[in-house]
This record gives structure tokens, sequence and C-alpha cells, in this order.
């Protein structure tokens, strides 16, 4: 077993983590977020996305958000574009690097997105050629790697085929997720294995949701099969919207002290990451999610 030396966090708080808040999230806010992000040695922090702003409320400030933060060299910021119209925004607003979203279960795009799973790599292919055309870094998206909530299990095999189409399309990384969070250690591992068939496992990028309590046990079953990069989200922002009061997206705190733990690399400073978290918790007026916040301020 050869674990990576070095691992890549990207972060998801901002986008993924705030979407689905229930009351708006100041721009300020969000701003001090991404500055105690970028202070704690975050080098990729996902920051908004353009999409249609009655259907995604929190994220229509978006592009004054982009424009606003003091960018720091060496730091990505990433926002998600779901459509030709979500790019020109992007364009406009100066951004460098766009995510684009796709799924592994049928059902799930159709109710998502309204199409089928090949409709929407059409749809992204004109993304991909105008974003080529004007210098932008892709990411590629697929969701419901491990399980979808109206088909239950998908087959590995349907993930690595989307995979292949995004990874042949331009994308330059690639991130797999668990998107309702009911993957275990082995199903997690022979994802990757059918994947990895097709796409590099350098570009591969986990994104495991926490609802069943298997992000990290999922993580470290991954990291054993090379991957290098993990999504995570800070205090654990962001619920699982197919299950209600459950977790969702793995906590970034937790994620660093498993890696910490493994002696693998993430240039991210604990204490101001914790910090981080501790500063949009208190605004959403809520204790940090992360077991590594509580478990620091029980033995505080």
């Amino acid at each position: 077993m050869q674990l990576p030396k070095q691992v890549k966090i990207v972060e998801v708080g901002a986008r993924d983590g705030l979407q689905n808040e229930p009351t708006p999230v100041p721009l300020e806010i969000k701003l001090g977020l991404i500055e105690r992000l970028e202070s704690a040695g975050l080098s990729v922090i996902e920051a908004g996305s353009f999409v249609s702003p009655k259907w995604v409320p929190q994220m229509a400030s978006s592009a004054e958000l982009f424009q606003q933060i003091n960018q720091k060299p060496g730091v990505s910021y990433p926002m998600l574009v779901p459509n030709l119209k979500g790019l020109e925004g992007a364009l406009a607003a100066g951004v460098k690097e766009i995510a684009i979203f796709a799924a592994a279960s049928e059902s799930f795009t159709q109710k998502n997105i309204n199409c089928t799973i090949e409709e929407s790599i059409a749809r992204y292919s004109d993304v991909m050629t105008q974003a080529k055309q004007q210098g932008l870094l892709v990411r590629g998206y697929v969701s419901c790697v491990l399980g979808c909530p109206y088909e239950g299990e998908i087959a590995p095999e349907r993930v690595a085929d989307v995979a292949r189409h995004l990874y042949e399309m331009g994308c330059y990384e690639i991130s797999l997720g668990d998107t309702v969070g009911v993957g275990t250690p082995t199903k997690a591992q022979q994802m990757i294995d059918a994947v990895s068939q097709f796409v590099p496992v350098e570009k591969l990028a986990a994104h495991f949701h926490d609802t069943y309590g298997q992000a990290l046990a999922n993580l470290y079953a991954v990291l054993q099969r090379g991957v290098s990069i993990i999504d995570s989200s800070v205090s654990g922002l962001g619920g699982c919207p197919y299950a209600k009061g459950a977790s969702g997206n793995v906590a970034t705190e937790d994620v660093l002290y498993m890696l910490n733990g493994l002696g693998i690399k993430t240039g991210i400073d604990m204490d101001k990451l914790l910090q981080a978290g501790d500063y949009i918790s208190r605004h959403l007026q809520r204790e940090p999610a992360s077991k590594v916040a509580r478990a620091l301020s029980v033995a505080g």
C-alpha cells in the first residue's frame, strides 16, 4: 500500500457548502470566509456559481463576489457553470477557471437538469469549446458515483463512462461525488479502479459526503488507490438534500486531521482553518460541524 506523500484539498464550503442555506449570507461574510481560507493555506477555493438566482438565490452575487476577492498568487477560485449563459457571466466577471457538472445516474440527471446523460454531455461540449477558446481551465464533476437517491446503486462502469467523456472533452481534473454519502470503502475502491482505466488516477478527486459517517473511511480507501485530491467543506458546511437533517460534505478540518496523522502534506494550517470554520459558524448561528472543532471545544 503506497499512500500519496501530498494531497491537494479543494475547499468547496463557499459554494457547495453555502448554496442551500435558507437565508442569504451577505457578500462581506463570504469574502471574509474566503480570506480566512486563503490565510489557512488552501490553494483551491471554489467561490461560487453562475446559475439562475431563481433556483439558487445564495449564488446570486457570485460575479460581484469574484471581482471583490483579493486574489492571492498561487490560489485558484473556480466557479461552477451549468450552461453557455453561465459561461458568459463567468467570462464577463473575469473568471479563469470553471467547473461543469454531470451525473452517473439517468434519473438524477433528468430530475436535476431535465435531460439525459448523453444530452448533458453534449451541452457541456459547447461550453468546453468556448471555454478553451477563452483560455479557461475546466474541472469536471460527476455526481451519484456510489449511489443515487432514485436508482440506488450505480455501476462503476457507468461512472467510468461519464468521467471518460468529461476527460476526453478536455477537463483537466474529474471530481467524483458520492452525492448521497451511501458509499463504503470497498465500493469506493471499485469505482476508482473502473474510472482509472480511462482517466489517470492523478487527475481524479474524491468528493465524498458523510451522510452515513463513511466519508473518512472512503477517503482513506481511495488514497490507497493513489487518489491525491480531496474535495471538502470547512466546518462541514452543506447538508445532504436527500436525507433530512443528515450531514453532507465531509469537514475539511476532519480530513486534515486524518491526513496529518498519516504524515501526508497539505500545506494547510489547522489552527487557521479552525478559525475560518468558527467565523462562518458564528455567522450562521450554529456550532461548527467538524468533529475536530467539537473535540477541541470539549477539551478546551
